[in-house]
């Protein structure tokens, strides 16, 4: 069964931190590039981050600086950490597994998770 989790999701205020996990089942996430991205209501789900297989990472302009993903050293799992907290930051924040970062964000993705909510309100 191929499948990727999303955890660490919830409440925070403005200017705290939240750590979401994703976490895959049936696979190892070492071999694949792993994007993170997010979806609030009524926008579209935009591309918030990416980390290569060989550990190059992206952001987009909105979160440089204040986001940072990461790979669990032996957990098979993605962080994304997440500080300095915005309410714009609120949405539902979804794990990709994709063939590499190197293009448009939802490009190459093969398989989505279903995604954790955070919200960001004081």
């Amino acid at each position: 069964q191929l499948q990727l989790v999303e955890s660490g999701g919830g409440l925070v205020r403005p200017g705290g931190s939240l750590r979401l996990s994703c976490a895959a089942s049936g696979f190892t996430l070492d071999y694949y590039a792993i994007g993170w991205f997010r979806q609030a209501p009524g926008k579209e789900r935009e591309g918030v981050s990416c980390i290569s297989r060989y550990g190059g990472t992206n952001y987009a302009d909105s979160v440089k600086g204040r986001f940072t993903i990461s790979r669990g050293n032996a957990n098979n799992t993605v962080y994304l950490q997440m500080n300095s907290l915005k309410p714009e930051d609120t949405a539902v924040y979804i794990c990709a597994r994709k063939g590499s970062c190197g293009a448009l964000p939802s490009s190459g993705v093969n398989l989505w998770g279903k995604g954790t909510l955070v919200t960001v309100s004081s």
